[in-house]
């Protein structure tokens, strides 16, 4: 289980391509502290098994199904990711409760500034959109926020600075693909 607060910006490192998978590299520093073989990293809101700790990173494996329902198949060598470990029992619940499993994406179709904040339109489908109710939670690419518009074809986020300077959200742009993962509670009271 995560809470969607980003604990570092990591680098994709390296991508090993298979014919419908990918092998990831991620270059880290903050989350390596205590990281072995087998614990769960939430990589832009997914959750992946590390399958091999380095000294300035991990590995993970990442399957057809990801891939297809996921934007870590149009990351590369270079691109900015979103990290966060597994929340240790003992740990602050400082966002929401997040399983790292995505739902689908989203299309960011507009991005303005108002004032010190951000407000970040996103186009989705009705079957996520059915899931969001306006000041409900939602992860994007692994970033817990509070959802503060939604309408029948898109919904809205403000992001404070300090979310925008330690995520990669702000660095999206109108037409970017991010990750959405709905509030976990909605999903089960259904």
């Amino acid at each position: 289980m995560f809470t969607g607060i980003v604990e570092e910006l990591g680098t994709v490192k390296k991508i090993k391509k298979g014919a419908n998978s990918a092998v990831f590299t991620i270059r880290a520093e903050k989350i390596l502290d205590d990281l072995k073989t087998g614990d769960s990293v939430a990589v832009n809101g997914i959750c992946l098994t590390v399958t091999a700790c380095l000294e300035d990173g991990f590995t993970a494996d990442v399957m057809h199904e990801t891939l297809r329902r996921t934007n870590l198949g149009e990351l590369k060598s270079g691109s900015k990711v979103n990290l966060e470990r597994a929340m240790a029992a003992n740990g602050r619940f400082g966002g929401h409760i997040v399983a790292g499993h995505v739902d689908g994406t989203g299309t960011i179709s507009s991005m303005k500034k108002d004032d010190n904040a951000v407000w970040i339109t996103i186009d989705t489908s009705a079957a996520i959109l059915k899931y969001i109710i306006s000041k409900g939670s939602i992860t994007i690419d692994g970033v817990s926020l509070t959802v503060a518009k939604v309408d029948n074809k898109s919904f809205a986020v403000s992001v404070i600075p300090h979310t925008g300077q330690n995520t990669t959200l702000l660095d999206k742009k109108p037409g970017d693909t991010v990750n959405l993962e709905n509030d976990m509670v909605g999903k089960y009271v259904e």
